[in-house]
């Protein structure tokens, strides 16, 4: 599949951004909502689950941005252009002009561990399991940046549901695709290659954490993470991980890739927290690409309400 760099695609080919900020005239415009005939081709098969314009309660107002309902959405080239995704380069620029030989057909995510349904599932039929929803959410950096993304896809749970774990499942693991010759980034041992995060169960089950497919009414790009990735709106940006391949249930918490890498600087949970700073840098400000101001660093990125129950009676600095 033929991924487009940000810098060949027409603007009349982008969904104009207006049209995904206000979330009650969304609404009430539901014959624009769906995709435009140019976007829908492009899309395969288990993307057309969202051009219906459905929506999802869930994503509607504060609650789902982390912050106010017309939050200024990010505008699609500053999205595919300025990344982090160290298998195509440590730049932010490189991800962009390395993908667009990284081949994301066919693919299939290996199901495994302690479930009762493991199995090896093409990405189509993965597609199809549940319908695509937007979801606007805001991706935090730990580098003190951030976005807003609206992004196509489903509740993890509606996967975690179908696999079936076992009651000795506790936490869940997740692997990139590991291919030095699709993925230069990986030529180089920046880190303990291949890729993997982890959550516990609860949090991959959770209503705000899905797995995405698109973004902006389009196909996910290959520098954004392509066929499928993780998104937790709650945690920081790296915890999201991209071009999944794998996925292990496990009764005890997984190694992870930036945690093995700097374990000071790294933790398992990674929850946004204004009064935990980086080693190197405060936590306390972020800067929304495309503004000049840096803003204040909200608690668990603005989701508190939704998932600071999780964590009750926990260290947040000790378990950061």
């Amino acid at each position: 599949m033929l991924i487009k760099k940000a810098s060949d695609i027409a603007s009349a080919e982008i969904t104009d951004e207006r049209l995904f900020i206000n979330r009650r005239s969304f609404l009430g415009e539901a014959a624009i909502v769906g995709l435009n005939a140019a976007s829908a081709l492009a899309l395969p098969a288990g993307l057309m689950a969202c051009s219906n314009g459905e929506r999802n309660p869930e994503a509607e107002g504060s609650s789902a941005t982390g912050g106010s309902a017309s939050d200024k959405l990010t505008p699609y080239e500053k999205i595919t252009t300025y990344n982090n995704f160290y298998e195509l380069g440590t730049g932010k620029d490189d991800p962009s002009e390395n993908a667009n030989s990284f081949r994301t057909r066919p693919w299939s995510v290996e199901v495994e561990g302690l479930v009762n349904r493991p199995g090896i599932y093409d990405i189509e039929d993965i597609l199809k399991w549940s319908p695509l929803q937007e979801r606007v959410y805001r991706l935090r950096c730990v580098e003190a940046w951030s976005m807003v993304i609206p992004w196509l896809g489903f509740p993890f749970r509606d996967l975690i549901d179908r696999a079936q774990p076992t009651s000795q499942a506790r936490f869940v693991e997740l692997s990139t695709l590991h291919d030095p010759t699709q993925m230069p980034g990986q030529r180089r041992s920046v880190l303990d290659w291949p890729y993997t995060e982890g959550l516990r169960l609860d949090e991959a089950m959770h209503p705000l954490t899905i797995l995405a497919a698109g973004l902006y009414g389009k196909t996910l790009p290959n520098q954004n993470g392509a066929p499928l990735r993780l998104v937790v709106p709650w945690k920081y940006g790296f915890k999201s991980i991209k071009s999944i391949v794998r996925i292990r249930f496990t009764d005890r918490q997984p190694a992870t890739a930036w945690n093995k890498s700097a374990p000071s600087e790294y933790g398992f949970y990674s929850n946004v927290n204004p009064e935990v700073n980086h080693p190197r840098w405060s936590q306390a400000k972020e800067r929304r690409i495309g503004e000049f101001r840096r803003r204040a660093t909200l608690m668990f990125n603005g989701y508190g309400s939704q998932v600071a129950s999780m964590y009750a009676g926990m260290d947040l600095r000790k378990h950061f």
